[in-house]
């Protein structure tokens, strides 16, 4: 039984669709003016899982993500580097993909964009001001939170406990400093689109409020974000969509944990914060995703280079053991390791089916996750025999076979991660490999050292094999 931590009820429940079958499913996107941070991948790679895991279940998954192409960040960037705004989106757009490519974050099923749906947001307006949930005020329009009774449910937050300790500025265009603007009257040189209150541009909350309704209806599953977007911007979606359609807008809201740099939130106002092409250039992607997943989205992540490190290292271990597998060579005698092989892949498979069910705890994931290669190692060890030894890899691949396509990770083969980091030409190294084996030939040891000890300076680890000699190539680190 799948249980989801629900943010709108603050406990686990059982997840039940609306529909038999299917999850449609909404996460809010990036504002595309600037590079995506590590903050970014880290929900990114989330509700990835999230969305991996339910695809794994065998639901039929709507997989919504949008993108805020028009706002005051953009609008000052734009202008700070003389570029059209179009331009300027358009290319942060692309950044992003190419980012979350990387990650191996898979694309969603609709991505929408903000400006693209500037009259549904128009009509919107006019819905929530027939029903006397929005004002006009000098062409702006706001959403009079007082109407709606349930404000602040998501964030467990009382109307008149936030006005009574509230420091806010004095607007008087607001009726109630509480009060959030759906419709900005246009300022000049400002990009803008007619409405019946003139010339303007629509406010943030309002945009995902538009673009989930017409792309999944409502209401809909799950609604995903960050923690920082539960108040206000979560909190103001309610409102706005279920006072304009009077029923529940999304039935599950699931948030993930901040990304804290020396125990603070990582943002730009801190100066603290780290793209994810910046972390790229020193790590490949796949450790950057494991690290991501060793702690429980729900919980803040500690982000350092040490646990990159870590991570990387845990990497290392799993693909040695993969690559020990695909090079062993079973004879017709050994021993017979069958049914503790199957076993093995049988005690992961439902501690991972049960760590996902628990609210997706990815840590616990993998920490079954480590006590299954600990025990393919062990079999490994024993010599099996040909038959057996089958058995083992068939085991062994089932495990990662789940494993690469829930959490993303373990995607290459042991060879291609083993070269990703290789620091000299291969054919360089081919060499080098062919000297040695020379001098050790000519009985020259001194020689076949000084070649394997140059080539383990360079991160290259060779092993000598029935089959030949082999390697394995490390990142040389300037830490």
């Amino acid at each position: 039984m799948l249980q989801v931590y629900n943010t709108l009820t603050a406990k686990k429940e059982e997840f039940k669709p609306l529909t038999e079958g299917k999850v449609k499913m909404y996460v809010c996107g990036v504002t595309v003016y600037d590079f995506c941070h590590i903050g970014h991948a880290r929900s990114s790679t989330v509700f990835d899982v999230i969305r991996r895991y339910f695809l794994y279940k065998g639901y039929e998954v709507t997989f919504v993500k949008n993108f805020t192409d028009i706002d005051d960040k953009i609008i000052k960037r734009s202008n700070e580097n003389n570029i059209f705004w179009k331009d300027l989106t358009k290319q942060f757009i692309d950044e992003h993909d190419a980012d979350m490519d990387a990650l191996n974050i898979l694309r969603p099923d609709h991505t929408p964009k903000a400006t693209d749906y500037i009259p549904n947001m128009i009509k919107m307006c006019e819905t929530l001001m027939e029903k006397g949930f929005a004002y006009e005020s000098n062409g702006d329009i706001y959403y009079r939170v007082q109407k709606f009774d349930d404000y602040g449910k998501l964030s467990n937050r009382k109307l008149e406990d936030m006005m009574a300790g509230a420091r806010i500025e004095v607007n008087d265009n607001k009726e109630n400093p509480f009060d959030f603007v759906l419709w900005k009257a246009s300022k000049p040189g400002e990009p803008s689109w007619d409405s019946p209150w003139g010339k303007g541009r629509p406010g943030w909350h309002i945009e995902c409020s538009v673009m989930s309704e017409d792309i999944l209806g409502l209401p809909f599953d799950i609604h995903g974000g960050g923690r920082d977007l539960i108040f206000p911007h979560h909190e103001n979606e309610i409102a706005q969509s279920e006072a304009a359609c009077g029923c529940e807008f999304s039935r599950y809201w699931i948030h993930n944990g901040f990304v804290n740099v020396n125990q603070e939130k990582m943002s730009k106002s801190l100066g603290n914060f780290f793209t994810i092409r910046t972390v790229l250039d020193e790590f490949n992607a796949e450790i950057v995703r494991y690290f991501l997943l060793t702690t429980h989205y729900r919980s803040s992540l500690d982000f350092s280079q040490d646990h990159l490190l870590e991570a990387e290292k845990s990497l290392d271990r799993i693909y040695t053991m993969l690559d020990e597998i695909n090079r062993f060579n079973a004879g017709k005698k050994g021993t017979d390791v069958s049914a503790e092989a199957e076993n093995t892949a049988k005690v992961f498979m439902e501690k991972f089916v049960s760590a996902m069910d628990d609210d997706f705890n990815t840590p616990e994931v993998l920490a079954a996750l480590f006590e299954a290669v600990r025990e393919f190692n062990r079999l490994l060890a024993a010599k099996p025999e040909k038959n057996s030894f089958e058995t083992l890899k068939e085991s062994c691949t089932k495990v990662f076979k789940t494993v690469a396509d829930v959490l993303g990770i373990i995607t290459y083969t042991p060879q291609q991660w083993f070269r990703l980091n290789l620091s000299i030409p291969e054919d360089e190294l081919k060499t080098a490999i062919d000297q040695r084996a020379q001098a050790k030939k000519d009985k020259d040891f001194a020689k076949a050292d000084e070649i394997r000890n140059g080539l383990k300076d360079k991160g290259i680890e060779l092993l000598d094999t029935i089959e030949g000699t082999i390697y394995r190539a490390k990142k040389i680190r300037n830490l």
